[in-house]
């Protein structure tokens, strides 16, 4: 399993799409075993959530997200948590436990 948190400064960020990197954990009998920051690409309609999948991502947290993101996303069987705030490894770590979930935060900009 791999989960992608949008972040800047190790904190999760409001808007998915304009995220300055995606923090991408490792996960392996619930258990975080690698850890690993990817840079945002570029915010460009239906391009984020197919290059997080292409890199094996299942889960993807963030403040918020549009719904056309999310819709792709849920296309293509990863799951969704918006609405999630704070430290980036805290919220991959309170998902694990299932302490974390979304409460649908959705953007409103493109």
């Amino acid at each position: 399993m791999k989960i992608a948190v949008a972040c800047e400064n190790d904190m999760i960020t409001d808007h998915f799409g304009h995220c300055e990197y995606f923090h991408i954990f490792e996960i392996e009998n619930r258990i975080i075993m690698k850890s690993q920051s990817i840079p945002n690409p570029g915010h460009k309609p239906g391009f984020l959530p197919k290059f997080l999948n292409d890199l094996g991502v299942t889960v993807v947290i963030s403040g918020g997200m549009g719904s056309g993101a999310m819709d792709i996303f849920y296309e293509n069987g990863i799951e969704v948590i918006v609405g999630a705030k704070g430290p980036v490894r805290a919220a991959a770590e309170q998902y694990l436990q299932g302490k974390l979930k979304s409460i649908g935060s959705i953007c409103q900009e493109d």
